[in-house]
């Protein structure tokens, strides 16, 4: 897995106009290629009456999967420069549309080029983003009288709580980055006299 990646902050579109030719360009975080097609689809729909809704996406911290389409425009002009905009700024998890309103001026596909990865830059600068960072799941398991001080102690020191069980002990879930484990082992030692049991899970990415 990788450590980290980046993707939009958030959903949103951004238009700009290239020679009377408005491009709109809607991105959106995609958790799979589904959601990124849903997307696409759902744009389509609302800019049924543009001359192109052209699009690219990536999905997976590694960029596993690219896809891109023209829509119409010249073969490489539009799709290709939307997802290499995509790949030069590392955002993953991630799905772009420019939906294209012809205003009777031809652009030539340097212009085209431009005004399509453009789009995407200038969309991407004004929604902004967002690092995402790899880490272990973990569990940490305690007696009902420390769990209160613990929970205060994890978040004092920066530690995300991510859930809280109540049975017969307390299970407190927590991400630790795999460097940290170690240290987080002594620390939790220390913090309950020994008391306490750490279980360690599957990998996730959470905000950086």
């Amino acid at each position: 897995m990788q450590d980290e990646y980046r993707t939009v902050a958030r959903a949103g579109t951004h238009e700009t106009e290239v020679n009377r030719s408005r491009f709109l360009c809607a991105l959106a975080p995609a958790a799979t290629e589904q959601e990124a097609q849903d997307f696409v689809a759902a744009v389509r729909r609302e800019h049924a009456d543009a001359t192109h809704n052209c699009w690219a996406y990536v999905i997976g911290a590694d960029a596993a999967t690219q896809r891109a389409s023209d829509d119409g425009e010249p073969g490489g002009t539009a799709g290709v420069p939307m997802l290499q905009m995509l790949l030069r700024r590392d955002m993953r998890y991630v799905v772009a549309v420019v939906t294209r309103y012809y205003g009777g001026v031809k652009l030539g596909a340097g212009g085209l080029i431009r005004a399509y990865g453009g789009a995407v830059g200038e969309a991407l600068d004004t929604l902004g983003t967002r690092t995402r960072r790899r880490f272990r799941l973990a569990t940490v398991t305690v007696d009902h009288q420390r769990a209160g001080k613990l929970q205060n102690d994890l978040r004092a020191t920066g530690r995300e709580v991510r859930d809280v069980r109540y049975g017969e002990a307390v299970a407190i879930a927590i991400g630790l980055p795999d460097a940290d484990v170690d240290a987080f082992r002594g620390w939790l030692a220390d913090a309950t006299a020994g008391t306490a049991t750490l279980e360690l899970g599957g990998e996730a990415y959470g905000d950086a």
